[in-house]
């Protein structure tokens, strides 16, 4: 799975888990690293956390290993390389200060 699939995959992961403002970036063209960016809102470090987790362990059991995770021990801005798609994990006050979806959108 790849692609438009597995950013859809993902966006719903996210969503199982209470994520808010759920938003998917198309970064191809602007981006050497993935082709699409989710960003979404944790409430809590705790719920920040336990958002990527949810997401990488729904992934390894569709059989797609997460490339790498960084950030879930602090939990306010986590990130999860699933190659083709990004994804940002974010308390809100993270989100508002860096913007992604204005930096990349």
């Amino acid at each position: 799975m790849q692609g438009e699939a597995l950013r859809d995959f993902l966006a719903d992961k996210a969503d199982d888990m209470k994520a808010q403002k759920i938003v998917t970036l198309d970064v191809q063209g602007k981006s050497s690293v993935t082709d699409y960016m989710l960003v979404c809102t944790g409430t809590s470090k705790r719920h920040v956390s336990s958002i990527a987790d949810h997401i990488a362990i729904e992934a390894k059991k569709i059989g797609i290993e997460p490339l790498g995770m960084d950030g879930e021990i602090e939990g306010e801005w986590v990130v999860v390389d699933m190659g083709s798609t990004m994804v940002h994990v974010m308390q809100e006050e993270h989100r508002e200060l860096y913007q992604l979806e204005k930096l990349w959108g």
